[in-house]
């Protein structure tokens, strides 16, 4: 087989692996109009009016759009919606944009310039401060019993428009949509409590078997979350569809829930790829940065991967994490080794950094985990997994306990394609 591109942080490596099969999604082109793309979304919208007739001048407008570790295309859409915006009669110093940042790091001037683009330094932009009580309000509590605060500012606008992509999420089924709001711009405690809903009652331990990745329906983390963003009750969604290169392949607007559906249905059939049989090896690259700016962001493509896998499999992830693990929590909670006692203080003391912890340290347990990335060896092995580093080493490292013709599958953009076994 020719040589195969994986990219790994800023640079592209080269793999060859005989008989490998290469899992990609089917070729799509972009459409050659991106902002027509966009402007015929907004024309048609799907469960609502158009913007244009839910906006009216002097009402406050606040887009709420993804960080940079979640590359949406927001540079493209958000100067065409307040280009809409203004045609209606809102004023620019009445748009005001605030950065989903969930639990993240605050964002640099540089990236606020990267995700808004020509609007840097026309629109006011500000990052979401999950720990500041200041900067939030609480609306009431779900009937599922999720206290609901979020941002201040989203709360008290006229007008509230949510944006982001659509992707396979690995416990809340999909990114985007509702989740642009919880837990994009709610307080600390609503995102920890809507996020519990991974797990099953405790009376049967362990997590909802639907909450994974591709479900929605049954789903009862993704309910959780769309229960908890009605009550912000915003009036519009614009949600992307990307290629593995980061390009706008669609754009889908309209009502909260079926916009994102709508998004969601064609991220499914583009990305799912069907496997005859699982792999002894799976050798994954995240897609490169901003998928693999730090650990929590890679675990995306470690969890995906590992669906191309027999039990016991190997995994080779291309993971550079120059940001280390997203969240200066993380780490803290592989004192567990035992999962039992892994869940049992998760139920405790709930954190969304500790939820991803657990399912990487469920991964480590049942597959073998190889890692290429800038993490320190010593970190990565309390982790449960191996480092190499660089790619030649880590396929030397699988091939010693593989068999000398392991079926091996290739993952070029591990972070958006789910591999599915017919077979398992």
């Amino acid at each position: 087989m020719d040589a195969i591109d994986l990219k790994y942080g800023a640079r592209t490596l080269s793999c060859c692996l005989p008989d490998a099969r290469v899992l990609q999604p089917a070729p799509i082109t972009p459409p050659p109009d991106v902002r027509g793309e966009i402007e015929a979304a907004l024309d048609a919208p799907l469960g609502t009016r158009p913007l244009e007739e839910i906006v009216s001048p002097g009402e406050t407008v606040v887009i709420v759009t993804s960080d940079i570790t979640r590359y949406t295309g927001s540079e493209h859409y958000l100067p065409v919606l307040v280009e809409r915006l203004g045609r209606a009669g809102v004023a620019d110093d009445d748009i005001s944009i605030v950065v989903a940042l969930g639990i993240h790091r605050k964002q640099t001037a540089e990236e606020h310039r990267k995700i808004v683009g020509s609007l840097y330094g026309r629109i006011a932009v500000y990052d979401h401060e999950c720990d500041d009580p200041a900067e939030l309000a609480t609306l009431g509590v779900t009937a599922g019993g999720i206290p609901v605060t979020v941002n201040r500012r989203v709360a008290e606008a006229d007008r509230v428009i949510v944006t982001g992509t659509a992707g396979f999420h690995y416990f809340a089924g999909f990114g985007g949509g509702r989740k642009g709001l919880v837990p994009g711009v709610a307080s600390r405690e609503t995102c920890m409590a809507s996020h519990f809903a991974v797990f099953n009652p405790p009376e049967i331990g362990g997590r909802h078997p639907l909450a994974k990745t591709g479900v929605l329906d049954g789903n009862p983390v993704h309910a959780a979350l769309l229960e908890s963003a009605r009550m912000v009750e915003p009036d519009f969604l614009l949600n992307t569809v990307l290629s593995p290169g980061k390009q706008i392949l669609r754009v889908f607007c309209g009502e909260l829930e079926s916009a994102h559906r709508a998004a969601c249905e064609m991220a499914r059939e583009l990305y799912t790829v069907p496997l005859d049989a699982p792999a002894d090896l799976a050798v994954v690259s995240c897609g490169g940065h901003p998928k693999d700016i730090n650990f929590i962001q890679s675990h995306k493509a470690l969890d995906y991967g590992v669906a191309a896998l027999k039990p016991g499999g190997t995994i080779v992830l291309l993971a550079a994490c120059p940001d280390g693990f997203g969240n200066p929590t993380f780490f803290d909670w592989f004192r567990y080794k035992n999962l039992e006692k892994f869940e049992a203080g998760l139920r405790a003391h709930y954190e969304i950094n500790g939820q991803t912890a657990y399912a990487t340290l469920i991964k480590a347990q049942n597959y073998r985990v190889i890692l290429v990335t800038e993490l320190d060896a010593e970190v990565v092995r309390a982790m449960g997994m191996e480092k190499a580093t660089d790619l030649e080493e880590a396929l030397a490292l699988a091939a010693e306990r593989l068999s000398e013709k392991p079926r091996t599958v290739v993952v070029p953009d591990g972070g958006t394609v789910l591999p599915e076994s017919l077979t398992l």
